[in-house]
């Protein structure tokens, strides 16, 4: 996995309306980069809604959010009106940035191992370096604590 201090990952994948969206779009801007499982289970559908509900005062902050799952563009399209998501949800089915952060692991469920994405949110500088990671993060906390780290709170 990517620590504070490394360079992030250079990734293109498409959004949810098959607009190709790139890590250098966001050059000079503080990027909010979660990875999750997986569209409309609760936990996803929970840390989502909460990006959701924080949205305005990450654009105060001048922070773009960015979600990450290995879900299709239809599903993400589908989710992001269910749920009205202000922000990008990009779809990585080939796993490229999903691999590239780290966050293709092996997870354990019922005693029973498989692989998938660690949820893993990640704040990229202005300059495209990692300024902090929080490893797996809690859905009904997470948007909040980054806005948090983000006041210097």
């Amino acid at each position: 996995m990517l620590e504070a201090g490394m360079k992030a990952p250079e990734f293109t994948l498409n959004d949810k309306d098959g607009r190709a969206v790139s890590l250098a779009d966001f050059k000079g801007r503080r990027v909010v980069l979660y990875f999750y499982p997986k569209d409309n289970t609760s936990g996803c559908t929970r840390q989502a809604c909460a990006f959701g509900r924080t949205y305005g005062e990450y654009e105060k902050l001048k922070a773009a959010v960015i979600g990450v799952s290995k879900d299709s563009e239809a599903s993400h399209r589908k989710f992001a009106e269910k749920n009205d998501l202000p922000f990008i949800l990009l779809s990585d089915p080939e796993l490229s940035a999903i691999q590239a952060y780290g966050v293709w692991q092996e997870k354990k469920l019922y005693g029973k191992a498989s692989m998938g994405v660690v949820r893993t949110t990640y704040l990229i500088d202005e300059s495209g370096v990692i300024e902090k990671v929080w490893k797996k993060a809690k859905p009904d906390t997470n948007a909040d604590e980054i806005i948090a780290y983000l006041k210097g709170e």
